[in-house]
């Protein structure tokens, strides 16, 4: 039986409406949530996850704002999403990083026990994470059905959103 898989990047409380938090990001909270409902296969969920050192680190030298720093409210994924995800088959992925190598090995090993029919990525920002980890997943398994819900997904500005969109559209990523 072939699996579908949902990935659900960092729909976290600092992506949402924290530190990092933007009006797109809370604006697609109803239709991310309406899609985790009614979405039947495996869904993987990933958490961008900081240490108290984050500071320190090569990406809060460029990104200055302390956020998912984990064990924090901040780090938590939103409530809605949360509640959503209740009574779910749920795996989640905690990466230090935009992309993350971990959700590729998790993809790999559903595709060694029974093939996936196709891969959905939704979440937060589309021009970092979302599209990082859409581009691995397509370099790592480029026959695979690989496609971005745009409705479901928000970008650091509107602009980025559109224009992370296209880059994955160009990379064969099927953008609905």
């Amino acid at each position: 039986m072939k699996r579908e898989v949902l990935i659900v990047v960092d729909m976290q409380n600092d992506f949402v409406d924290g530190a990092l938090g933007s009006t797109e990001a809370v604006a697609i909270l109803d239709k991310v949530v309406h899609k985790i409902q009614n979405f039947s296969g495996d869904i993987i969920v990933t958490k961008d996850t900081h240490g108290k050192d984050y500071m320190d680190t090569r990406e809060g030298r460029f990104l200055p704002v302390p956020h998912c720093i984990k064990g924090t409210e901040g780090w938590e994924l939103n409530k809605r999403v949360k509640l959503a995800l209740d009574n779910k088959k749920v795996r989640t992925v905690c990466k230090p990083t935009f992309g993350s190598t971990e959700l590729v090995e998790v993809i790999r090993k559903y595709e060694e026990d029974n093939a996936i029919e196709n891969i959905q990525l939704i979440g937060l920002c589309t021009d970092i994470c979302v599209v990082s980890n859409a581009l691995l997943l397509k370099a790592n398994f480029p026959e695979l059905d690989i496609s971005v819900d745009s409705a479901c997904c928000a970008g650091v500005t509107p602009e980025k959103h559109e224009a992370a969109l296209e880059t994955m559209c160009s990379c064969q990523i099927d953008v609905l």
